[in-house]
């Protein structure tokens, strides 16, 4: 689509307007920001299209039109399915080997483990390779309590989270702030890591990486504005 607007700007209720005009999700509602810090970088996104509206190159704009529109809708769906994540979360499931691999998901994720067991009071089984080990159900239930507690905003941001890592306890730390983004996705990616590490790099593979860590990095920068 073609630029059809000079300049983008915030209004009352924290509205992003073009020139003026008030901008429409595509459910038809106003794309009003719950915080002055998200309504200024989703007017920034508006402001650096050229020629062309680019919506791919807008993360923190399509990410609000989720808030907006199909999760505001039915919050408590998005819900259930990103709390779903918790039963086979991809911390729970370790190597049998290499030793090196089994020593480093350890050092990365039984931190992250830790934090989520004494942040929720749960406790966790552990798996060695795919084979399913179901969770305890008082650890479910405070799972699902968890993520049900969070508005249409919150529940934007954390999605691309959970979905991109395989892992709801990765995403919960990071949206907490218990730890870093750094962190985060070194443990998300640590399989990833380390086959490159030990067969070298796929190019498709790197690029498919890439888009995947512009879109985690740009969820939890709409997390922190919120």
């Amino acid at each position: 689509m073609k630029r059809f607007y000079t300049a983008a700007g915030v209004g009352d209720g924290r509205r992003i307007l073009l020139d003026g005009k008030a901008v429409k999700t595509p459910g038809r509602r106003d794309l009003a920001l719950p915080t002055d810090a998200l309504a200024d970088a989703v007017a920034d996104e508006w402001n650096a299209q050229g020629k062309e509206i680019d919506l791919r190159a807008m993360a923190l704009t399509r990410l609000a039109y989720s808030a907006l529109d199909p999760i505001a809708a039915d919050p408590q769906a998005l819900a259930r399915g990103l709390a779903a994540y918790g039963e086979s979360d991809l911390l729970c499931y370790r190597a049998e080997r290499p030793g090196t691999l089994v020593s480093r998901q350890a050092g990365s994720w039984d931190p992250i483990l830790a934090w989520a067991q004494q942040r929720y009071e749960i406790v966790f089984e552990l798996a060695s390779g795919i084979t399913h080990m179901p969770q305890p159900p008082e650890t479910i239930a405070q799972l699902n309590a968890a993520v049900a507690a969070r508005d249409p905003f919150a529940l934007a941001g954390l999605s691309p989270l959970v979905t991109i890592s395989g892992s709801l306890l990765i995403a919960l730390a990071l949206a907490e702030g218990a730890i870093s983004l750094g962190t985060a996705w070194s443990a998300a990616t640590l399989d990833e890591q380390f086959q490159t590490e030990n067969w070298g790099e796929d190019e498709e593979a790197a690029a498919s990486l890439a888009d995947r860590r512009r879109e985690f990095d740009a969820a939890a920068r709409f997390l922190a504005l919120l």
